[in-house]
């Protein structure tokens, strides 16, 4: 099928429900009536709606390669300039439905599935089918409009018990064995968000470096669906507060689960396989399909739409309050203003800047990204301070909706207003303020954005080693002294 509607992807979702675990108990009949899943199904629902809505459809699709039936356009190759602002316009547009809060809306794996399909070349020599089966699932995705999740990182004690003596055995995930009919995989993997409300899964674990020249039972990807028997998806503590958008304005609507996925001797069919075994072509799939880059242009979207909705909260609070002409207030301001500013400068550096990469894609600069990347996990922390500095009691004395609605409403709307707000407007303001700084929905944000392509040193690292001119500067210099 073309690009569904919102529908249409819930009926998907609640059709093939997956082995979904939540609080205890397995999750019954339609999935998305669960208060854990309702309001992200309804959000992802109104974006997929958007696909064929009039006023959208020619931002949101292009022609399929293969039907000339509208498709995502996230799935798009980008092979111009061009089409990579058009990719972008698209992604910018789905990132301000959901003002930058869903981290794995579906436009993020598909753009990464197409980065993968198209360095399915490096595959060729050594393993044509895999090639094959990679370019095919793409096209798959696709031509059906699939809502894709994934993992790349396994517990820490699938890690370290391939070397640590205290495992009796070593639990990390691997294949188990090979038939005809495809390969056995058992482990467990993290961190799947959105698993239990996206069609499939792809695979595909950081391999782990090794010395041996034998074929490694730990290095492997494939994507599956996610009802697959064998597999399982235990949930989190859900951070939905409550269905009303009053109390809770951002958990009700954006709140994506995230889940531990365990395959159980699950079978994968040969055709869903990409890699198996050879760790030199893992690491290469990863480093030169430029998944980072392309998957990086998609989250800068994500944060300038973030980065504008937490200033827009910021400048409100501070009108509410009569502090708009405080020089410490105004400072404050100005600190979001320049994250915003700078976010937007590499945005348009990264996509001024690119270039054609070799394997015909319109890549984005990378440097500009990899510094947004950088960048961004350090001043989200402190945008998030500043909430809490500006909101102060304010983020803690906060009535319910249901409060305005009883004999104490007059006394609410005397004492619990503010500047050109009354108080039942002023107290749903103070509480959107809660849910981004102190609420448990809040502290997932922050946490996520924190580690959202690896911890500090794995980003820095990447930055490092990816930015190409340092020599330059430093022969720059040493031609200076002498």
């Amino acid at each position: 099928m073309p690009v569904k509607n919102g529908k249409q992807y819930i009926e998907r979702i609640n059709k093939h429900l997956p082995d979904v675990r939540i609080a205890g108990e397995q999750v019954k009949g339609a999935i998305s009536e669960h208060k854990a899943f309702k309001g992200l199904m309804t959000t992802q629902a109104s974006m997929y709606d958007m696909q064929q809505d009039e006023r959208w459809k020619a931002t949101m699709s292009y022609s399929s390669p293969l039907t000339c039936d509208p498709v995502g356009l996230s799935f798009m190759q980008p092979k111009t300039k061009k089409e990579l602002a058009a990719r972008r316009k698209m992604m910018q547009t789905w990132a301000y439905t959901h003002h930058g809060f869903l981290g794995r809306a579906p436009d993020y794996m598909n753009t990464a599935i197409m980065a993968f399909s198209a360095a399915a070349g490096l595959l060729e020599e050594e393993t044509p089918q895999y090639a094959s089966n990679l370019r095919r699932y793409y096209e798959y995705c696709r031509e059906n409009d699939i809502t894709l999740s994934h993992v790349f990182i396994q517990p820490k004690a699938g890690r370290l018990s391939t070397f640590l003596k205290t495992f009796e055995e070593p639990v990390a995930a691997r294949v188990m064995e090979k038939n005809k009919d495809g390969i056995v995989i058992r482990g467990a993997f993290l961190l799947d968000t959105q698993g239990a409300t996206s069609d499939e899964i792809l695979v595909f674990p950081a391999p782990f470096p090794s010395v041996s020249t034998e074929e490694s039972p730990y290095t492997f990807a494939f994507a599956v669906p996610s009802n697959l028997p064998g597999v399982r998806f235990i949930c989190r503590e859900s951070f939905v507060g409550g269905e009303s958008a009053y109390n809770y304005p951002l958990s009700s609507r954006f709140e994506e689960m995230d889940t531990l996925v365990i395959f159980d001797d699950a079978l994968v069919p040969w055709d869903r396989v990409f890699i198996c075994g050879n760790e030199n072509l893992a690491f290469r799939l990863i480093n030169e399909s430029r998944f980072h880059t392309h998957a990086s242009a998609q989250i800068m979207c994500k944060n300038i739409a973030k980065t504008e909705f937490l200033l827009g909260t910021i400048e409100t609070m501070i009108e509410a309050a009569g502090l708009d002409s405080h020089d410490h207030m105004i400072e404050k301001v100005t600190e979001v203003i320049l994250a915003l500013e700078t976010l937007k400068a590499l945005q348009l550096a990264a996509e001024k800047g690119a270039s054609p990469d070799r394997w015909g894609s319109m890549l984005p600069n990378r440097k500009p990204l990899l510094a947004a990347n950088a960048y961004f996990p350090k001043i989200y922390p402190r945008m998030i301070e500043i909430i809490q500095l500006i909101g102060g009691s304010g983020l803690i004395m906060i009535p319910e909706e249901k409060d305005f609605d009883t004999d104490i409403s007059g006394q609410l709307n005397r004492y619990l207003k503010g500047i050109d707000l009354d108080a039942k407007a002023n107290v749903q303001l103070s509480r959107l303020a809660w849910e981004l700084s102190v609420s448990a929905f809040g502290g997932r944000q922050s946490v996520y954005e924190r580690f959202f392509f690896g911890n500090s040193t794995t980003v820095n690292n990447r930055l490092y080693n990816g930015y190409k001119g340092r020599e330059t500067f430093k022969n720059r210099v040493r031609d200076f002294l002498s």
